[in-house]
């Protein structure tokens, strides 16, 4: 993990802010969702990218039902269902 050198206070309501620079470098915009994770005493941002909940993968994404799945899973899936139904 790399240091910016950058400290910023947390408000009343528990928020910091992201200084510009870093999210234009991070391409982090208005409106974007930011995934949080804790490691050891850590605080990890990481800019939000759905992936499949079957196989992880992040490309061709489509929503079904509330859950992430992609393009190739869902042919699988779709192909097993008419392999099941024969």
């Amino acid at each position: 993990m790399k240091s910016t050198g950058i400290v910023r206070p947390v408000d009343m309501f528990g928020r910091i802010v992201l200084p510009k620079e870093l999210r234009s470098t991070l391409n982090i915009t208005e409106k974007d969702s930011l995934e949080i994770f804790v490691e050891d005493s850590a605080i990890i941002l990481k800019k939000y990218q759905p992936s499949c909940i079957f196989c992880g993968s992040m490309d061709r994404i489509s929503k079904y039902k509330d859950h992430n799945v992609c393009h190739k899973c869902m042919e699988r899936l779709a192909k097993r269902l008419e392999e099941e139904s024969d």
